[in-house]
């Protein structure tokens, strides 16, 4: 039997208090939703965001696989690499990216988590907040083979250097794993200007569940601004709802979505 969710959804982003140009970007449609922080500063860093979400969000009216995640990070890939060959200027742009995508063929319905790179896919259910994706960095790697701990690696010279990134040759390799979509989840999608200055704990405690996506999105980028703003933010807040618990509000990017999602409970 088919159940009808509703997902509510609140963005932010900030340019911070030190960069000159906001090179996150982030894309909320309605089955589809990322973020992505671009590289490359003057050299168009933010045209490369911007470029990666504005292929990735075809994929949100069209049938949502596997296979057609993978394919849509690809060309979203390519056309990163092109504006860099065709835009001398630009050589060398890249771009993280992070999300969820409502797999359309799953039974029982799952969300596609994916990254490339350092932005992070986290989630908040039933109490336990963690994060579901791995950060493609220089201290990931380091703190994996422990070398550094993860409280050294927020702080270490390397922290902003990334292993992988969309606008690479060959493309780079895509991070997905599976989550069954259930009522109540939280989500939260965002760039590392949120990460490099808040750790998962304040992370968490700002996150609460009880406000709505928009106040909570907006209320994180506040907070990542206070405690310093060093670098571009984007946040994405996903809250999977029963329709009938959705707010009545209806008000740009935030508006609550319906999903049929089979066997959703």
């Amino acid at each position: 039997m088919a159940s009808v969710l509703s997902v509510d959804v609140g963005v932010a982003t900030h340019i911070g208090r030190v960069r000159e140009v906001n090179e996150d970007a982030f894309f909320a449609g309605q089955r589809v939703f990322a973020v992505a922080d671009g590289m490359g500063g003057h050299a168009a860093g933010d045209v490369a965001s911007r470029t990666a979400l504005q292929v990735l969000g075809e994929l949100d009216t069209a049938h949502i696989s596997q296979e057609a995640l993978r394919v849509q990070i690809r060309r979203a890939n390519d056309a990163v690499v092109n504006y860099g060959l065709s835009h001398r200027e630009a050589a060398g742009l890249g771009t993280t990216i992070a999300g969820i995508a409502l797999l359309q063929a799953a039974s029982p319905p799952h969300w596609a988590v994916f990254s490339v790179g350092d932005s992070r896919v986290y989630l908040l259910d039933h109490g336990v907040f963690r994060q579901l994706t791995i950060d493609h960095s220089e201290v990931e790697e380091l703190v994996a083979d422990g070398v550094i701990s993860r409280s050294e690696a927020r702080h270490h010279p390397s922290r902003h250097i990334i292993t992988r990134a969309i606008g690479e040759q060959p493309a780079p390799a895509l991070d997905v794993m599976l989550i069954p979509a259930m009522l109540g989840q939280r989500w939260l999608i965002t760039s590392d200007g949120l990460t490099s200055e808040l750790d998962d704990g304040q992370i968490a405690r700002h996150l609460d569940p009880g406000t709505p996506a928009k106040v909570a999105a907006t209320h994180l980028v506040e907070v990542a601004l206070a405690a310093g703003g060093r670098d571009n933010v984007a946040v994405i807040v996903i809250d999977v709802l029963d329709a009938e618990e959705a707010p009545d509000a209806d008000v740009g990017p935030t508006r609550p979505r319906s999903l049929q999602v089979e066997g959703a409970s």
